[in-house]
């Protein structure tokens, strides 16, 4: 059985060629309807002959002959031009071994193949030289047309990004504008300066006031993450306890826990880990890093955070007991608005911001985020994990990370 590549854009060419040569029997076709596929089909399949249409919608067949010449050096593969728009001397000169003019004739077709695959070769008359010489300028035409093409593009994609940022920016600001007078008034209710309350009426302030929270902290997600991709996030560098920084971005997110009935376990020691950096922002990652496992836990569920110091870097773990991540999700969980289901009936919320700012942030400070699933080097104490997510950071910021700032 013969393999026979058609490389044709055209659907009704393919259906002809396709129908003569199955009933002819010993061919079996395979198909692509660009160049670019055809040159990958060509590499994986190991045709017999390769038939391609000239006048193809990405690279014409001059072209697509050249690089499989490159790719195909030292095999024996005979390349046929079946076209109805050529030039034979051309195609002969690019490297084909035949040209098949359409229409075609379709009781012969199956014959010429045949030949072509046997040994039959066509030769070019002594033009050659200058039929590649006009092809070659044909293509550095073609590539400076394309590389003005993807200059103006870059240029559109520079300030579509600059649009993005400052629509993030204004968005941002005109959301957080209307929330602070409203968590002034909630909070001033749930102190009964403005009158006491029944028990109804306090748990729906308080409902109301975790709505808030919710909000709030994809606003300043928005305000960071629009920061940092325009260079206006300052670091503010001081010394600082990261064990005392993990304790307080627990305390933020402990009751969010007890809530959900997650069981929290830490092992972050007595004695503190001197570090040097921004710790607010170190925090705000931190917190990321709770709140995914949160997200991703189910009632009942257990959590494991522990802190280390190690070699001049000292790490922050978060274990859970969530559904896990897929190897393929496990770098891609830190890109930007990214969500391992993006579908509108997901089952979990969120933006896709947190775990990327945290990234962000984490670069910034000369430092590593990452996720295991399941966690490669856990304790036996912690066999019931499904996915650890860390962070790393070197006991000293390094200055080339950020805009570092010392208050002092």
């Amino acid at each position: 059985m013969y393999r026979v590549l058609h490389i044709e854009d055209d659907e009704g060419s393919r259906l002809l060629v396709r129908k003569v040569l199955s009933a002819a029997g010993g061919f079996s076709i395979v198909e692509a309807t660009d160049g670019i596929s055809g040159i990958r089909k060509a590499l994986e399949t190991a045709p017999h002959i390769i038939l391609l249409d000239i006048k193809l919608p990405d690279m014409d067949g001059y072209e697509v002959t050249l690089k499989l010449r490159g790719e195909l050096a030292g095999q024996s593969v005979p390349i046929v031009a079946l076209t109805g728009e050529g030039n034979r001397e051309m195609s002969l000169a690019v490297g084909c071994d035949g040209y098949i003019l359409k229409p075609i004739d379709i009781g012969r077709l199956p014959t010429d193949v045949l030949n072509y695959i046997r040994g039959k070769r066509e030769r070019t008359e002594d033009t050659t030289d200058q039929l590649l010489m006009a092809q070659g300028q044909k293509l550095a035409g073609r590539l400076q047309a394309k590389i003005e093409e993807l200059k103006n593009t870059n240029k559109r994609l520079i300030e579509a990004e600059k649009v993005r940022a400052e629509f993030y920016r204004n968005l941002s600001h005109e959301l957080s504008t209307p929330l602070t007078p409203a968590i002034g008034y909630i909070s001033m209710l749930l102190r009964e300066e403005l009158g006491p309350l029944n028990n109804v009426q306090r748990r729906s302030l308080k409902s109301i006031e975790r709505s808030y929270q919710r909000v709030r902290a994809v606003v300043e997600n928005l305000l960071d993450m629009t920061a940092l991709a325009t260079g206006k996030m300052s670091f503010f560098a001081r010394y600082y306890d990261f064990n005392q920084l993990a304790r307080e971005s627990l305390d933020l997110c402990v009751h969010r826990f007890e809530d959900q009935d997650i069981t929290m376990e830490t092992c972050i020691p007595d004695e503190p880990f001197r570090a040097y950096g921004d710790p607010d922002k170190l925090k705000r990652a931190m917190v990321q890093l709770l709140e995914n496992a949160l997200k991703f836990c189910k009632s009942y569920g257990r959590v494991h955070v522990e802190t280390r110091f190690s070699d001049g870097q000292v790490l922050f773990l978060v274990y859970d007991s969530g559904s896990g991540i897929p190897e393929s999700e496990l770098k891609a969980i830190f890109t930007t608005f990214y969500q391992i289901d993006g579908s509108p009936t997901r089952e979990h919320g969120g933006t896709g911001l947190g775990l990327a700012l945290a990234r962000k942030i984490i670069e910034r400070f000369g430092g590593l985020i990452w996720a295991e699933s399941p966690p490669r080097h856990a304790s036996s104490e912690l066999s019931w994990a499904k996915t650890l997510v860390a962070l790393r950071v070197p006991e000293i910021m390094p200055e080339e990370s950020g805009t570092i700032k010392d208050p002092q």
